[in-house]
């Protein structure tokens, strides 16, 4: 199986973590969206969505 990758712009390195966020505009409650971060973009992936408002979580891991 290949390496999941980080989920910013441009950034092909593996990813180690999960961003999980949504926008309480249009998503109810229980859906989640996830994006994938490599060590270097894990807090420029999660300031980027906290400063709009939305709940995000850090989860150790990407999914299997």
């Amino acid at each position: 199986m290949s390496e999941l990758q980080c989920s910013r712009a441009g950034c092909r390195d593996a990813a180690i973590a999960q961003v999980v966020w949504r926008n309480p505009r249009i998503h109810a409650a229980d859906r989640e969206k996830i994006w994938l971060a490599c060590a270097e973009h894990v807090e420029f992936l999660r300031d980027y969505l906290a400063a709009r408002d939305f709940p995000v979580t850090v989860r150790d891991g990407v999914p299997s």
